[in-house]
């Protein structure tokens, strides 16, 4: 997995992995890697949370604000 750059300094992320058609972000103080696939949430939303995940910055402020992403994930 890659470091999140946390460029605000108070992400809950601390790393993530893209691949062709999913996420997988990593939270602080949680051993659990969160997997979020184009299965359970569209390709837009995927698509900008590799976005915000390259450019370190934004993607846990836009899990939780988007409830499509914050309630369906799977846990590996």
């Amino acid at each position: 997995m890659e470091i999140y750059k946390n460029l605000s300094g108070n992400s809950g992320i601390t790393h993530y992995e893209i691949g062709e058609d999913y996420i997988d972000v990593k939270f602080i103080d949680n051993p659990t890697i969160y997997f979020y696939c184009n299965k359970k949430i569209s390709k837009a939303h995927i698509n900008k949370m590799k976005d915000l995940a390259k450019k370190g910055k934004g993607l846990c402020t836009y899990i939780a604000q988007n409830p499509e992403i914050k309630d369906n994930f799977s846990k590996r």
